[in-house]
């Protein structure tokens, strides 16, 4: 029988004798065949010991390399927000916790509970296994809490205050920090403004009321940095500066703000923020005989001064008309235009109200309830009447 090998050979050499040449590539084959197993045997033999080790980087390949075990130590790392497997494999993978992202993946993604990851600070062990690795970022005892929540309204000073008491860093430390806004990453043209006023040594209206997770070691600059962090974050989400300059008549961003901060600290129920921002608007830009003066005229901005003086805050009703009147004020009620500063740091809510509040043409409002909403008038004859069901209903 014939050799399809040899047929082929014979194919590129015409001409010559076949049987001839058939066996001497016959020979030729066996010849190459010992000389193939010799090659063979010295291969195998030189791998001796190590063939182990080959078969290791082979299987590298296929399975991802992992730590055996528990770890040892204890090392805190960060989940934050947005991350996905791949991120929070690779913070592990940069802390020594796990040897490969490839294998925390693999991990989570036999886990269904690996979507339950919280954000936040976590008490793990360095060279761990991904599997125990991810255990420990399931199991909440090892979450380090270490949570405030800064309700909004609040100012900076009492901001400062409640900051300066949850995290023991002394409060010198908050107000040194709180002097430079654009250190502490507020861009500088939101302190832009119609009046030429100059509002950039103010970090008022941007320590965002959230509740947030203090890093372990943080300092003053880093926890004010986390709140204007935020304050960006949810005012680039709800495209509060394009809409403000788009459909507020031209004011800008920081006036707005302004009178975020005033809806916040007059609105005694959150339906109302909106309501308030449109009388703040009206009283402004829209003048007419029963309230001329083209200015807010709302109490509060009085007690911010109070505040800022280190002076008790009053009501409305225990004020002084030295104190409502006093022309030394800069936040005097009846400053003509927009006031210095925001008065307190407003939540989404007062900033959506004074991004896009409706349309009505009041002037006056009063607390109507004891929920805390109020009532709107566009005539003082019709706040007068508001008034009354407000003594009614034990309010004034």
């Amino acid at each position: 029988m014939i050799d399809e090998l040899d047929l082929a050979f014979e194919d590129r050499e015409p001409g010559r004798h076949r049987r001839s040449r058939r066996r001497k590539k016959r020979r030729s084959g066996r010849g190459k065949t010992v000389a193939a197993l010799l090659i063979t045997f010295l291969l195998l033999g030189s791998l001796g010991g190590g063939a182990w080790y080959g078969f290791d980087r082979i299987q590298d390949f296929f399975t991802a390399p992992d730590y055996a075990g528990s770890g040892t130590g204890e090392i805190t790392i960060e989940v934050k927000a947005g991350d996905t497997a791949t991120d929070i494999g690779n913070t592990l993978v940069q802390a020594d916790v796990v040897k490969s992202a490839k294998a925390f993946i693999q991990a989570a993604t036999n886990n269904s509970r690996s979507k339950n990851i919280q954000v936040g600070f976590y008490k793990v062990r360095k060279q761990m296994s991904a599997e125990t690795a991810l255990a420990l970022l399931l199991d909440q005892k090892n979450r380090v809490v270490n949570g405030i929540t800064i309700p909004e309204g609040r100012t900076v000073k009492q901001t400062l205050k409640l900051l300066s008491e949850h995290t023991k860093i002394p409060i010198k430390e908050f107000e040194k920090a709180a002097k430079d806004p654009i250190a502490l990453g507020v861009p500088d043209w939101w302190f832009t403004r119609k009046d030429g006023k100059d509002s950039s040594g103010s970090i008022e209206g941007f320590l965002f009321p959230a509740t947030y997770e203090i890093p372990p070691n943080a300092t003053a600059e880093t926890i004010l940095g986390m709140m204007v962090d935020q304050f960006l974050a949810v005012t680039t989400e709800m495209k509060f500066v394009e809409r403000v300059e788009a459909e507020r008549g031209g004011i800008t961003p920081y006036e707005a703000l302004i009178v975020a901060s005033l809806a916040q600290a007059e609105a005694g129920h959150p339906d109302d923020l909106g309501k308030v921002a449109r009388v703040a608007y009206n009283r402004l830009f829209k003048p007419n005989a029963e309230v001329p003066c083209g200015c807010f005229e709302m109490d509060v901005t009085v007690n911010y001064w109070l505040e800022l003086q280190g002076k008790a805050t009053k009501t409305s009703k225990d004020m002084k008309m030295s104190e409502l009147d006093d022309s030394k004020n800069p936040y005097n009620r009846k400053l003509k235009g927009f006031i210095p500063t925001p008065i307190n740091n407003p939540g989404e809510l007062a900033l959506r109200g004074a991004m896009d509040p409706p349309n009505k043409n009041w002037y006056f409002f009063v607390a109507i309830d004891k929920d805390g909403h109020s009532a709107f008038a566009e005539t003082y004859a019709e706040q007068k009447r508001n008034e009354e069901k407000a003594k009614k209903n034990g309010v004034l």
